[in-house]
């Protein structure tokens, strides 16, 4: 049963998960950023959201996604988006741009400027991640 945390706000998974306690809006987040960033957004967090016991929190730099732990999470940058998920295995293809063995898995890096980029692949990833942790 998630816990919401009376400071910030924000819904975790349990009361002794450690967070970043600041209130943070998605506005702020996306401030001063290309509008197109925020349909992106949009889009996966369309996709994700509905997934069973899936909680989506903010963070002064970032937009997270938990499910027992954090699966997925989308970082505004002035003109992308910063994807990160995990994999059992190390991703080489494009669009990775990075994958680097953590914790006996690997964490996933992918970078998006607009909608046209979103491939049915990036959500079997981000699905693969959430099922992995």
């Amino acid at each position: 049963m998630p816990w919401t945390c009376p400071k910030c706000e924000r819904e975790l998974t349990s009361e002794s998960q450690r967070h970043y306690c600041a209130r943070v809006s998605l506005d702020d987040l996306f401030k001063g950023k290309p509008d197109e960033l925020l349909l992106v957004f949009d889009k996966l967090l369309a996709e994700v959201a509905d997934w069973p016991d899936v909680l989506v929190g903010t963070t002064p730099n970032c937009i997270t996604f938990v499910h027992k732990q954090t699966f997925f999470v989308i970082r505004p940058m002035q003109k992308q988006l910063d994807l990160k998920f995990y994999s059992a295995t190390k991703l080489e293809e494009a669009p990775v741009i990075k994958s680097t063995a953590t914790a006996g898995r690997y964490e996933n890096h992918i970078r998006l400027n607009d909608a046209s980029e979103l491939r049915p692949q990036l959500f079997k990833w981000i699905r693969e991640s959430y099922e992995l942790l």
